[in-house]
């Protein structure tokens, strides 16, 4: 009898999940309420090893974004850059590598539930997936891939209370050629601006904030930020807006543990920190391809000591950097002294990449 897995989420996380799995033979079912290809606010850059992944899923990426080369920070007259040690980045349109993932998925046979996940309940063999449309999906394993507000691992009671600011992003594209071949990061006391190429008259830009903003008359969240970056500004001056501005966050999400029985969390909804180094789809990716190799391997408790492995480099920079940048002192020397001693960029990149 062919082994079944339902996937609870259709975005990134959920969809390579599914491709994974039936490429290891399961029969595999996802549940998304939302139709169609979907958007989210992000910074749409794939780390080098990201773009790997992609490959690995069956999706040929160079049709799909723009390359990047590296990462370039900009504080002022201040800059600081490294390229990546074993190959490009690529910028990718959220909508483009959606649908790209979705149209794989298809053709390797996924089928779709038009629904909500309503509850759960599981015994030793079955996990029963109740859905709003009134069907009880049974199956050998559950996959919550349904972000960062999870009500799957809300339902399990995984969740734990935030420790940190909270953090949001803001992200809007503008139809301009990309300047730059980086993915550029400016820098403000107390917000970064992620700059992106995700196409050839097409660039990115998300903005990384505090949760609470302070109230303005005239002018929307959006613009109040990006008026903080003067260069930028003018860079983007008379571009069209190419997107509607789009937010997500707060980001922190501390979870128990990634499995529950026959239940287990990926991307988002297995935790997440804050996205100031930019591997949330990476991660993602590597991920799904983890967690269906402990499945194919009838080993589901392997998922925990994986992700874990997985996610260490990502969680120890990222908390470190939200540590350092929370000195308003280190803050203001951070891209003159990378400036100064570019190496150490360089060196993250080779971790982090």
């Amino acid at each position: 009898m062919k082994r079944t897995l339902v996937i609870a989420g259709g975005g990134p996380a959920g969809l390579a999940s599914a491709i994974h799995a039936v490429e290891r033979g399961f029969a595999v079912r996802v549940v998304e309420p939302r139709s169609g290809v979907l958007d989210k606010a992000c910074g749409e850059g794939l780390m080098p090893a990201g773009v790997a992944s992609l490959i690995r899923l069956g999706i040929d990426p160079s049709p799909l974004g723009r390359p990047f080369r590296g990462i370039r920070y900009v504080d002022g007259s201040h800059q600081a850059e490294a390229d990546f040690p074993d190959g490009a980045g690529l910028g990718i349109r959220r909508l483009e590598l959606h649908a790209a993932l979705r149209q794989r998925a298809e053709a390797l046979g996924v089928t779709w539930v038009d629904a909500r996940v309503t509850r759960v309940e599981q015994d030793t063999q079955t996990v029963y997936t109740h859905t709003t449309d009134g069907t009880t999906l049974e199956s050998d394993w559950l996959v919550a891939a349904d972000g960062l507000r999870s009500p799957i691992r809300r339902q399990l009671g995984l969740d734990l209370p935030r420790s940190r600011v909270h953090r949001i992003g803001l992200r809007r594209h503008y139809a301009t050629e990309p300047w730059s071949d980086f993915v550029e990061v400016h820098w403000h006391p107390e917000v970064e601006a992620y700059i992106t190429p995700v196409g050839p008259r097409l660039v990115g830009v998300a903005m990384l904030v505090t949760e609470k903003l302070p109230p303005h008359q005239t002018q929307s969240p959006f613009e109040r930020l990006l008026a903080l970056f003067p260069a930028l500004e003018a860079k983007l001056a008379g571009a069209p807006t190419a997107s509607e501005v789009r937010g997500a966050g707060p980001f922190e999400t501390p979870v128990a543990r990634r499995r529950e029985g026959r239940i287990l969390l990926v991307g988002d909804a297995a935790g997440y920190l804050d996205p100031l180094t930019g591997e949330g789809l990476k991660l993602g990716f590597l991920g799904a391809e983890a967690l269906v190799d402990a499945l194919d391997q009838g080993r589901p408790d392997l998922w925990e000591g994986r992700w874990r492995g997985i996610t260490r480099r990502y969680y120890w920079g990222t908390l470190g950097l939200l540590v350092l940048t929370g000195n308003p002192w280190i803050r203001r020397q951070m891209v003159p002294v990378l400036s100064r001693a570019p190496w150490i960029l360089g060196g993250a990149l080779r971790t982090l990449g």
